[in-house]
């Protein structure tokens, strides 16, 4: 097709209005229920105390503030695609921030007590202000700067319930790919938010899995950059894929990944008994057998699992039994079996340092399906 048909096509699948509103609309709007900014979002978007301080300088000095990015869905109300930490901070600040949108970790008790804003650049006096606290009216701003900040504007852009509905997930990931905080990981999460809720809670069902837990042995820090839900997607992707599939692979993990979630998520196919009981009896297995030294290094000359978890052990490993898990090897012949893969030759060769991701899966794959094929 030449470019202009294609410019046009794809034009004319995309609806989209824009107009200013006023904050005091965009409080409205939310008490209302007309907008809705995704709990999940707002976990893994999350402004420090200074940064949101700065941005209600930023209204009360008038200062442009970039728009907001919506989705309109059939039942009329906004998704916000860009701009939740925005819509937050205000929500948040004047009071109406709903519970079940707080930050996981506030305590219960604290939910109630006014925010207090912190000293800014061009307003020291901004120092411990909150939006009305009729216990500490000192304190408080004026009715004056209250009005200020509701008759301020920001400028929606809407993408109209006509549009082609892949068009959201488009419009996010564009829009927060440049200097977004979050993992490759978490903007996957928002994006099966948006395409498949269903799909999303089984994820994250799965990553909660204790036997999963229990073998993958992750940090801290991997856990809080969602690495858990990267395993379990990997696994959905990959455990049962087409051999000539896995075979066409190649580029970037990240995008490989990205990509691949928006397939899924609009697969109105997908088994998902089959990916829950393959993933549950593949750690059920192995928590049963080798624990969390499923998928560290094995020493045969010490006969023992040292150091912390390794990726490509995992892409052979689980991969392998969950390809397997309906005609698998008895499970006292588990442990001997994921002990054979350190000094197999293919995993020698394609387990390395500086082996890149996707290049690797072809061989590794296979690999696996065949050490844990019980026939």
């Amino acid at each position: 097709m030449p470019l202009q048909e294609e410019i046009d096509k794809t034009r004319k699948e995309i609806r989209t209005d824009s107009y200013s509103m006023s904050i005091g609309e965009w409080i409205s709007l939310y008490e209302n229920n007309e907008v809705n900014i995704y709990p999940e979002f707002q976990r893994y978007f999350r402004w420090s105390d200074h940064q949101k301080s700065a941005f209600i300088e930023s209204i009360l000095l008038g200062i442009p503030i970039p728009p907001i990015f919506v989705s309109q869905r059939d039942d009329g109300v906004w998704d916000v695609v860009d701009g939740v930490q925005r819509l937050s901070t205000i929500y948040e600040f004047v009071g109406i921030l709903k519970k079940d949108e707080q930050e996981e970790d506030k305590e219960q008790e604290k939910d109630d007590v006014p925010v207090s804003l912190q000293k800014t650049t061009y307003l020291a006096s901004l120092e411990g202000k909150k939006w009305d606290d009729p216990n500490d009216p000192e304190n408080s701003l004026t009715q004056t700067q209250r009005l200020l900040i509701k008759r301020s504007k920001i400028t929606v852009n809407i993408v109209e319930k006509e549009s082609d509905p892949i068009i959201k997930y488009e419009l996010f990931l564009r829009l927060n790919r440049g200097g977004s905080p979050a993992t490759p990981q978490e903007m996957r999460n928002c994006i099966l938010v948006m395409l498949n809720k269903d799909l999303y809670e089984l994820m994250r069902s799965l990553a909660n899995y204790e036997s999963f837990r229990n073998c993958i042995a992750l940090s801290d820090r991997l856990y809080e950059e969602k690495y858990d839900m990267e395993l379990v997607l990997r696994f959905i992707l990959l455990f049962d894929k087409d051999q000539k599939n896995i075979e066409k692979l190649g580029g970037d993990v990240n995008e490989f990944l990205t990509d691949k979630v928006r397939e899924i998520a609009t697969n109105k196919e997908l088994d998902y008994r089959h990916i829950e009981t393959a993933f549950k009896r593949t750690f059920d297995i192995l928590n049963e057998t080798t624990g969390d030294n499923s998928f560290k290094r094995y020493k045969s000359e010490q006969d023992r699992f040292l150091g912390k978890f390794i990726l490509s052990a995992f892409e052979v490993v689980a991969l392998g039994i969950g390809y397997n898990y309906k005609n698998l090897p008895t499970t006292n012949l588990i442990s001997d079996k994921i002990k054979s893969i350190w000094s197999n030759q293919t995993y020698q060769k394609w387990s390395g340092a500086g082996v890149n991701t996707v290049r690797r899966l072809p061989y590794l794959i296979p690999l696996g399906r065949g050490v844990f094929s019980a026939s």
